[in-house]
């Protein structure tokens, strides 16, 4: 059997002031092209479809007619679960609309024998496909557990839940079914690159409360198509073959100049999987340049580029914006660097906007902000176009 894993679609986001509805649109056209040539029996897609709980409905258009355009017209079974950017009881409204495309939704967390393991038929034959969407630290007490497992750390009851959906799959898959794993957390240990800048993934969702151990992986399946990471890479201490698929585009500046890809994954019942990476090309790239504005301007890579631009200056430069603006098309950022006199405010020097925000929240209320603050804070700073100067 020969499954496509694909991640972290994020359909729906927006680049500063830049919709990138038609890039979207052309990756995914690009992924359901790789799924033909390759020709594929199933698609995991282990969350984040979109990147709102309520998408736009352009983008609730691309995501889910790149979905049916997947199954080939419902010859091809696709299982998509809820990532955190994704609403899970939207997730179960649209699923049985799309039941007849062979396209399988799963939204909420489910019991193994009550929907969480799916059993489907594919032209290779059989699928057991257990379906672990994100799991909210505050809802953990709605799984199946007694109550006294409720207050056991949020690790432990990925762990569990896995643990449980494992179980279940190895007594119906029999001798002549491949079983998969498909869900969305993050296994402590993987890399999130970020280049100084911000990166795609929600930092709530990121921290010490969210991490799982290598433990939440079973030894049960063939293949886990883990998503939540936009860095594409291997999970650290699976014990069984393992991926992160990463993101579909670079959706932020700390995801410059990451390679995208899908998985193809290679597995007969009973054998570990044989997995593959296939690269993506589609969607505009981004880039963080800094120089002197001379320097800048021969480079070769500034013009095509969402671009992220910190230019070295003599001192403040206030027309600096507009040239900017002027001279690239796809300006997301810009902010002159200089050298500062000795008695200026240290504590604002080399700071990002939204450090600086993070402070004087601080300041005013006495408390930090929290992290879904200061993401809310980055995407009106994104969406205004912010640009200083």
């Amino acid at each position: 059997m020969r499954a496509l894993h694909t991640s972290d679609w994020h359909v729906g986001k927006r680049i500063g002031r830049y919709d990138r509805l038609a890039e979207y649109r052309e990756v995914i056209a690009e992924v359901v092209a790789i799924a033909d040539a390759e020709a594929v029996d199933i698609v995991l897609h282990s969350g984040d479809l979109f990147d709102r709980p309520v998408p736009p409905i352009d983008a609730l258009d691309a995501a889910l007619t790149g979905l049916v355009e997947l199954s080939d017209r419902g010859r091809r079974p696709v299982v998509v679960i809820a990532g955190n950017h994704d609403s899970a009881g939207f997730f179960e409204a649209l699923a049985p609309f799309l039941r007849g495309h062979n396209i399988h939704m799963v939204g909420e967390i489910k019991r193994p024998d009550s929907g969480g393991v799916l059993d489907i038929e594919t032209a290779a034959g059989r699928a057991v496909v257990s379906c672990f969407p994100f799991l909210r630290e505050g809802r953990a007490f709605h799984v199946w557990d007694a109550v006294e497992e409720h207050y056991k750390q949020y690790a432990d009851r990925l762990r569990a839940i896995s643990e449980a959906y494992s179980t279940h799959a190895g007594s119906i898959a029999g001798s002549d079914a491949v079983e998969f794993l498909v869900a969305h957390f993050f296994v402590g240990g993987a890399k999130v690159h970020g280049h100084g800048a911000p990166r795609g993934e929600r930092p709530l969702h990121m921290g010490e409360a969210y991490t799982a151990t290598p433990e939440a992986i079973p030894p049960g399946p063939q293949y886990v198509a883990l998503g939540h990471i936009h860095a594409p890479q291997p999970v650290p201490g699976a014990k069984v073959p393992a991926e992160y698929a990463g993101s579909l585009l670079e959706l932020d500046f700390g995801e410059a100049g990451e390679q995208k890809r899908v998985v193809i994954v290679d597995v007969e019942p009973g054998l570990p999987a044989a997995v593959n990476s296939v690269p993506l090309t589609g969607g505009r790239r981004l880039v963080r340049a800094r120089g002197e504005w001379g320097d800048v301007l021969q480079r070769d890579d500034v013009h095509d580029s969402f671009l992220d631009l910190t230019v070295e200056t003599a001192g403040p430069d206030p027309g600096l914006v507009d040239r900017a603006r002027e001279e690239f098309d796809f300006l997301v950022n810009v902010r002159a660097e200089y050298p500062r006199a000795d008695g200026e405010d240290s504590v604002r020097r080399g700071k990002t906007l939204d450090e600086l925000y993070g402070l004087y929240y601080l300041a005013q209320e006495g408390v930090a902000a929290s992290d879904d603050l200061l993401s809310a804070f980055r995407e009106v700073m994104e969406e205004a176009g912010y640009a200083s100067s």
